[in-house]
Parts: C-alpha cells; structure tokens; sequence
C-alpha cells in the first residue's frame, strides 16, 4: 500500500518542498496541493507548511483558511482525514476552528530561530511513534508562535490530554503554559508550532527527532 500524503502550497509558503522531503523520508508519496484547487488527489493525510500564507496580511493564516483547498480539507478532517499543520499550518488550522485557540506576536517581540526541546506528550495519528514523555530537539522559527485561548480551553486541552508536545528549556514565544502544540479531540488534527520536517536528516538539521510525526501516520493509515 502506498501511503499518499498531501503538501498544500499557498502564495507565500516556505516550508512545502522541506515537509514534502520528510514526506519521502517518512516511505510516504509526497502529493503537491495547489491552494486553489479543492481537488486532495486521492492524498490519504495532509500537512499544512510553514511560511507566510499570503504574506500574512490581515493575521497570520486567516486568509488562507479561505482557500479553495481548504474547504475541502476542512469538510474531510472533520470526517477523519490526518492533517498536521506546521507554524502558519498551526495558525491555518486555528483560523480555520479545526483547532482552539490562536498564535499571537512573541512575547519577546522578535524572530526566534533556534534548535528547541520539547516534551512529547498526547497521543495522536501524528505521535503514535513516540514513547509518551519522549524528550526531542526540533527547531522553532516564528515571530507570531504565542499561544494563546482562555482559561477555560486552556484547562479543557489539559484535562483532555490534547496538548501534543511541550516547550522544555525555556519558552521561546510566550505560549500560554509552555503549549508548543495540540490536537483535536479526535487526534487525527495536529497543530505544532515547531517545525518537525527540518529534523528529519542529521545532515541538514540538529537530528532526526522530527521524522516520528510522518512515519506516525504512515503506520496509522496503513494499519487502519
């Protein structure tokens, strides 16, 4: 069984020929979505890259939640389709209320880029394979990473056991009780500030502590 995963280029994405190489890395064909076309290509799972969405103008990710393509995706995770959003792909995926929430400026009020450590913590289509606790290294390149929702969502998140990974070593954007990702009560929508596809090859990145999202879900479909 060949495992299709969908990488969706908006104007202003960065990160899509990186997530569609970790893709590849993962054993998974690589699917390029074009934002305006609606049309999934028969990809089973679907990554939401990094970048500036249409130059992140009015907020970061809101006009692309208007996307063609996003109306499909939407209509199709809420029946179950995996989709991860990577940084803007986390901010298309909360302005798109697959997820709660919303990223805001860093509290430091400037560009972070740096190898983070994160916590793994909740399981989900996109984490099956890390150990629950596994401590990892992936880097972190934002300037609106903030997490942020209110204290009743904040607490739901924790009680549900939705927050997917955890800034260790210092929180690099403010997030709202060190939140470096989350997931839908379904597990199968993941938003990851951090950017698993630059850790997918020690060559190119601080290690490979980021290809366990895509293998995760290629194991998930293919055992589905």
């Amino acid at each position: 069984m060949t495992v299709k995963v969908g990488v969706v280029t908006f104007p202003g994405s960065l990160d899509d020929r990186d997530a569609a190489r970790a893709v590849a890395s993962a054993g998974a064909e690589a699917v390029r979505l074009w934002h305006a076309d609606p049309d999934l290509h028969g990809a089973d799972a679907v990554v939401l890259p990094g970048g500036f969405s249409y130059g992140d103008y009015l907020r970061c990710g809101a006009i692309a939640r208007f996307a063609p393509v996003m109306n499909t995706i939407i209509d199709q995770a809420e029946q179950g389709l995996p989709v991860l959003g990577i940084c803007n792909g986390f901010q298309v995926l909360c302005e798109s209320h697959l997820l709660p929430g919303a990223l805001i400026r860093n509290d430091v009020r400037r560009f972070v880029c740096r190898d983070q450590r994160l916590r793994i913590e909740a399981g989900s289509v996109w984490t099956g394979d890390y150990a629950a606790g596994a401590e990892v290294v992936i880097p972190v390149k934002n300037g609106e990473g903030g997490f942020v929702a209110d204290a009743r969502t904040l607490d739901e998140l924790e009680s549900e056991g939705r927050v997917v990974a955890r800034y260790l070593d210092g929180n690099p954007n403010g997030s709202a009780r060190d939140i470096a990702g989350i997931r839908n009560a379904e597990g199968n929508v993941v938003g990851l500030m951090p950017h698993p596809e630059h850790a997918v090859d020690p060559l190119t990145g601080p290690g490979a502590d980021g290809l366990g999202f895509f293998t995760s879900v290629l194991k998930a479909l293919v055992t589905a």
